[in-house]
């Protein structure tokens, strides 16, 4: 059992306080580059990646403070200052809570938050940065702030730190390789327990059991984005989930899921079909196959997001497959609505470098009028080029 720096016994402080010191020096240089001399982080997968924070109270108003000097400053709810010191490396001093007359109510707490952080810190003549279209900055907080703080300048500097976790550490990448392992076990059931006549929601509890249980000791942490599972006519769209019908003969389900450790998320999805598979899946089958293989090929450093977005667009073309848009996004550390980092994607336009480290759900699902199918691979770039993150075998399952 180690100890946070309020002293306060934690068994969940995940990383080493040395990698949290090279992640400041990493933002505080790009807060430097857009002339910014606070910042405040509301997305919790922005807190927890500058703080160690991690705890199910996203919901309520929150957020991490960086200046260009010192620890970063937790504030949340009251009730969840425990949970800051069981989980962050930071001191008591910087760990900051509002009371419960703030909580869902008339006062709103971004007025405690300017006086007692921000004022209390004499930083209210500040150039400060914000998360503006964050899921979790609302517009009342910023009404609030602008109010309570006149003298201070406001800039959006959204996905500052989403960009600064593009490249992952070491640790950062076990634990996505370890969700890997999750997720094979997850597909390993999900192809035994698929049969027709079977509930969907029967197929999703034994995904849920399957991932919480983990894998070799290591417990399976819950997923940003819920299982995605349409069948039929209904896989022409990619966002749908379960419900109490059946699987049915003759019909193709795909399955967008996660493994997920420490918040680490690693998805991948595979489309199962029961039955004989018409030709226009097995086509697609493997034309997808292809595709994906292709971008590999050009998944390396030195590269672009583009180079593996074109490269699976001209196999598309070859098959005489029409898609259009991205074919991935960068993934790692997440809280829900999204496991996407929401930065770079791999499109055609974005000339992003691909840099060892980096991290994508390489996701490119075809969804036609009145079916789909997806086949989809989490990768990281390496030294040399890339690996996956999971070894789930890369077709569509069919069970006859």
């Amino acid at each position: 059992m180690s100890e946070s720096g309020s002293g306060f016994p934690s068994l969940r402080q995940y990383f080493t306080v040395e990698e949290y010191a090279a992640r400041l020096v990493r933002v505080r240089q790009m807060m430097q580059q857009r002339g910014v001399e606070l910042l405040i982080v509301a997305d919790p997968s922005n807190i927890a990646w500058l703080t160690g924070y991690d705890g199910y109270s996203f919901y309520n108003h929150q957020c991490a403070v960086v200046a260009m000097e010192g620890e970063p400053v937790w504030y949340g709810r009251g009730l969840d200052l425990n949970g800051a010191r069981a989980t962050t490396y930071l001191a008591n001093d910087n760990l900051v809570g509002y009371p419960e007359e703030y909580v869902q109510r008339d006062l709103h707490p971004m007025e405690h938050f300017a006086r007692e952080v921000i004022q209390a810190r004499g930083w209210e003549r500040r150039v400060v940065g914000l998360e503006m279209d964050s899921f979790y900055f609302s517009a009342a907080s910023f009404m609030t702030l602008r109010k309570s703080l006149p003298n201070t300048t406001w800039v959006d500097v959204n996905n500052l730190v989403n960009l600064a976790r593009a490249v992952k550490s070491e640790a950062e990448l076990e634990y996505m390789r370890i969700g890997g392992r999750i997720l094979e076990k997850m597909y390993e059931r999900v192809v035994e327990v698929a049969e027709p006549g079977v509930r969907k929601a029967d197929v999703v509890a034994e995904i849920y059991s399957t991932a919480i249980r983990g894998v070799d000791g290591f417990a399976g942490d819950y997923p940003s984005i819920v299982p995605i599972v349409p069948s039929g006519i209904e896989a022409a769209t990619p966002h749908l989930t379960w419900d109490d019908s059946v699987l049915v003969a003759g019909e193709g389900t795909f399955f967008e899921i996660a493994g997920v450790y420490r918040r680490y998320h690693c998805p991948v999805s595979r489309t199962v079909f029961l039955g004989k598979p018409p030709k226009k899946f097995l086509d697609a089958e493997k034309a997808v196959v292809e595709g994906i293989e292709a971008g590999l090929e050009v998944a390396r450093p030195g590269n672009t997001c583009e180079d593996i977005a074109r490269a699976f667009f001209d196999v598309m073309a070859k098959h005489g497959i029409k898609k259009a848009g991205r074919v991935g996004y960068p993934v790692g550390l997440s809280y829900p609505p999204d496991w996407g980092e929401r930065t770079t994607s791999l499109r055609i336009g974005d000339q992003t470098v691909l840099q060892p480290g980096m991290t994508f759900h390489f996701m490119p699902g075809l969804w036609f009028d009145d079916w789909g199918i997806e086949i989809t691979e989490t990768i990281a770039i390496t030294s040399t080029g890339v690996s996956c993150l999971s070894n789930v075998p890369r077709k569509m399952f069919v069970k006859e």
